[in-house]
């Protein structure tokens, strides 16, 4: 199962699973574009996939998801559903917020829990939980979004260590700027970025190997630029990349927008 399939990481992965082999269940907002995707992939590949339309910020998708899988035989989750939103926390609507919590956090935690629940069952299984960068200090103009990320973070850090005895893996992608229709949603403008295929390929190799994945050459090195530095001085300095990625907002009176992964 792939959330967040239509576009971007989720895409990148649903492809990649599809050219191994595996058949898939693609869960997103947008209809046509998930059966478009299921179409090609099933002609390309001979695989199955089933196309589920859902919100997942609404908090009855995710049981609506459960119940629609529950004869399946589901052996992965990848969590990559998820929306950012930039410039100043007190400058954007409180309910797009609210919202990004339910998506980010909410939907991940309801959807972990069952399918993490079956797999420990069946003494097999992963789940793929998308980090950040920004998950490891705060980060201004981007406050509430690196927060939910950060969550996602510590849970999948601990969930990996409760389900290992289980058979279950589980790794926290946390990639940096990525080429996707995310930058022009959130209404950011990234001046490098890796692309999805590369997210997705990196990612999907370091589950069962890895607690933390950071893919991509631009993630790597920021991460070892800044982890030898104190907590607070990271903010600073993440805060002053997200000036520059968001400056454009005050040039031009731009407002925030809401964007999906």
């Amino acid at each position: 199962m792939v959330t967040g399939a239509s576009d971007g990481i989720g895409k990148a992965i649903a492809v990649q699973l599809a050219e191994a082999g595996l058949n898939l269940v693609l869960v997103a907002r947008r209809q046509e574009l998930l059966k478009a995707l299921a179409a090609d992939l099933t002609r390309k590949h001979r695989i199955e996939a089933r196309v589920l339309a859902f919100d997942l910020g609404q908090p009855v998708a995710a049981g609506a998801v459960v119940a629609a899988t529950e004869s399946l035989d589901v052996g992965l989750l990848a969590a990559v559903a998820g929306f950012g939103t930039s410039g100043r926390f007190i400058d954007g609507p409180l309910d797009r917020e609210l919202d990004m919590i339910d998506v980010n956090c909410r939907a991940v935690v309801d959807l972990s829990h069952h399918f993490a629940r079956r797999f420990a069952a069946q003494q097999r299984g992963g789940l793929i939980l998308m980090s950040s960068l920004l998950a490891f200090q705060g980060v201004p103009r981007a406050a509430n979004y690196a927060a939910t990320k950060a969550f996602v973070q510590t849970f999948a850090e601990a969930l990996r260590l409760e389900l290992s005895p289980c058979g279950v893996d589980v790794v926290a992608s946390a990639p940096g700027p990525v080429r996707s229709g995310f930058e022009a949603r959130a209404n950011m403008r990234m001046s490098a970025a890796a692309e999805p295929e590369v997210v997705a390929r990196q990612t999907l190799a370091a589950l069962g190997r890895q607690t933390t994945v950071r893919p991509g050459l631009l993630s790597k090195f920021l991460e070892a630029s800044l982890v030898p530095l104190p907590r607070g001085l990271r903010s600073r300095i993440m805060g002053v990349v997200m000036g520059g990625m968001t400056r454009h907002q005050n040039d031009n009176g731009e407002k925030q927008d809401r964007g999906f992964a």
